[in-house]
């Protein structure tokens, strides 16, 4: 390997994409607020590559990024920050906005996303959210074709209901989605109902975002004292609790060193059954 690269501490505990023999780690990186929200803030940003990029090494190799997030600059940093590692090694993933979905806006927003990510490829392009004004037959032969022309390596969904991904699957002729990209933590467990269990039957990842409910989860008494047997934190357990379903990551966002070495001792290890049990008891 070329010694310009930063080495990544390979990681055991990966979960499969959808029903292809690629796997990600089971913890990722989310970067919602990094680089700004809705607009571009570019105070911190050899800060933030510094620290996508501890992340990174840390063996959290999938990053979480959208085209909405900071205007665009969050991609930017991405792209930036993944540069000291081989392209092949990190798995990126972004987002279509929901004003873009029309055909030719698709095929238009994910060139823009691989300008500001300085990659020639998309690892896995997501539809960020379903948009009811624009036919989404329309979006997903869109997205079909970004796969069909490599530029998008696997397609996916973001925020949709059971009925919408049923839907969105149905307009692909040669390919399918592979992950569905939803809210979910052990305080909100709405996708149990139906979504979880017809995407564990189909094999389609379910990648959770806020599985920390932006740190309440980290600060619960209950958890920090099962965490206890283990040696682990209650943010940990909340976050392995997750990952102990076989079709379920996790894409926490942290802005900081401490949040991520944290975030990523919650891999490589699994509640007893028995705990697993009873923190689902506590938080039904």
């Amino acid at each position: 390997m070329n010694s310009k690269y930063i080495k990544i501490r390979k990681v055991n505990d990966l979960k499969r994409l959808g029903k292809i023999d690629v796997w990600v780690p089971a913890i990722g990186i989310g970067t919602w607020g990094i680089g700004g929200y809705s607009y571009p803030d570019y105070s911190l940003d050899s800060y933030y590559i510094e620290v996508l990029r501890y992340g990174i090494s840390l063996g959290m190799w999938l990053v979480d990024t959208a085209e909405y997030y900071g205007g665009g600059h969050t991609e930017e940093l991405v792209g930036e920050a993944i540069k000291v590692f081989p392209r092949e090694e990190v798995l990126i993933v972004t987002k279509v906005w929901g004003t873009h979905l029309r055909y030719d806006d698709v095929l238009k927003a994910a060139r823009n996303s691989l300008r500001r990510l300085n990659i020639s490829y998309i690892d896995l392009y997501l539809v960020h959210w379903p948009n009811p004004s624009i036919p989404l037959r329309e979006t997903m032969k869109a997205m079909e074709k970004l796969w069909y022309e490599g530029l998008a390596r696997f397609i996916g969904v973001s925020n949709f209901s059971l009925i919408e991904l049923k839907e969105a699957r149905s307009y692909l002729n040669k390919t399918d989605i592979v992950v569905n990209q939803v809210k979910y933590s052990l305080l909100d467990r709405r996708v149990e109902k139906d979504l979880l269990p017809y995407m564990e039957k189909e094999g389609i990842l379910l990648m959770a975002y806020t599985p920390l409910e932006k740190g309440v989860l980290a600060k619960d008494p209950r958890l920090a004292e099962i965490g206890k047997k283990y040696g682990k934190t209650a943010a940990q357990v909340a976050l392995n609790w997750l990952i102990y379903k076989e079709n379920v990551m996790v894409i926490p966002k942290a802005a900081n060193k401490k949040h991520l070495e944290e975030n990523a001792g919650a891999m490589g290890w699994r509640l007893a059954r028995e705990d697993y049990e009873y923190i689902s008891r506590l938080f039904s």
